[in-house]
């Protein structure tokens, strides 16, 4: 998994890379319509209230832009954030000296935060609810609960498993938006975009290409195409073309539809082994040798997206699209459209 180039997480070695193409206001974001108009408004609604930010919760696939976002709103809010992550906070102490550290208006970005410890979520409540916290200080007879005021500050949390979160926190949010899959026009932009950044080249119909192969994921789109520009370079291009845009993906094993082997071993497995299902997620997951989790978050949401999976009672059924697209054809031709 660290190794697949259509991995919509993040990479170690992409976060500062990935800093210098984040856009910084609202104007600048690309794709998200729906989402993008009314954020605008709860923005501007707060500044003329001369208040904070309702609190906000941004959910959806990983690489969709949700930190980006984050950083949006403390921008456009003229305030400061301060990140976190839900893995990184394990005690209320961490969180109470976080809170305390905000001030009046500030926003408080919280990636993953679905994975905060349950002790230190109900901490959250009365410092969203009233904003104050309680911190017990000592311990046995000489345990005692010292009240901290807090400013006005916004809460902005992120997950890719919103179904997770808890009623109680999650009812606490006031804005609630989901990201959605971008569509190829939004990633054609956001390709074009990139390379002017990078200072190079790109043929429109290769634009369209990268695009395509996406999985409608900014992240995947930048990734795909800094790999394309180094083949490109090496050929000694002017302009990265269509042709080393094929031969490049195609090597790369990222298909016309976006897929790698793995989604292609588990819809050949579906379609192949078990008669196109219904099948059992975990009967799929030991068939192709990957772990349940890596399916359900990682790969299944696409393969559903794009129509070739569907969920039912029983279990996953392969879609009459998904007949249509790889019964009957080598996986090995299934990565370029040279053929």
């Amino acid at each position: 998994m660290d190794d697949r180039i259509l991995d919509e997480g993040q990479t170690a070695h992409e976060e500062q890379f990935e800093m210098s193409l984040r856009p910084e206001l609202l104007t600048q974001y690309i794709g998200q319509g729906a989402l993008k108009s009314n954020l605008k408004v709860f923005i501007e609604a707060a500044k003329i209230r001369k208040e904070a930010l309702d609190h906000v919760i941004l959910y959806g696939p990983p690489g969709l832009g949700k930190t980006t976002l984050s950083n949006i709103i403390a921008n456009e809010m003229n305030v400061n954030i301060r990140t976190t992550t839900g893995p990184a906070v394990e005690r209320a102490g961490d969180l109470a000296a976080i809170l305390s550290s905000l001030e009046a208006g500030d926003v408080l970005f919280i990636d993953e935060i679905h994975r905060l410890p349950r002790a230190v979520e109900e901490i959250l409540y009365s410092a969203m609810e009233d904003f104050f916290i309680d911190v017990v200080i000592g311990k046995g007879e000489e345990a005692r609960s010292i009240r901290i005021d807090l400013p006005p500050f916004t809460l902005v949390g992120a997950t890719t498993r919103f179904g997770s979160l808890s009623a109680p926190l999650r009812d606490r949010f006031g804005v609630q938006l989901r990201l959605e899959y971008y569509d190829t026009e939004s990633l054609i932009t956001i390709v074009n975009r990139t390379a002017d950044i990078f200072e190079v080249a790109i043929d429109d119909d290769s634009a369209v290409e990268l695009a395509r192969r996406s999985r409608g994921t900014p992240r995947i789109a930048n990734r795909l195409l800094r790999r394309v520009r180094d083949f490109s370079i090496v050929k000694d291009e002017q302009s990265i073309s269509l042709e080393t845009t094929n031969h490049a993906l195609k090597v790369l094993e990222v298909d016309p539809e976006g897929l790698d082997p793995t989604d292609h071993r588990i819809m050949q497995t579906i379609i192949n082994t078990y008669g196109g299902g219904p099948v059992g997620l975990e009967t799929v997951a030991v068939s192709i040798g990957e772990e349940v989790i890596t399916l359900l978050d990682v790969y299944e949401p696409y393969l559903i997206q794009r129509g070739f999976l569907e969920r039912t009672p029983r279990g996953r059924k392969a879609t009459t699209k998904s007949y249509e697209y790889f019964e009957g054809k080598r996986q090995s031709d299934l990565f370029s459209r040279e053929d």
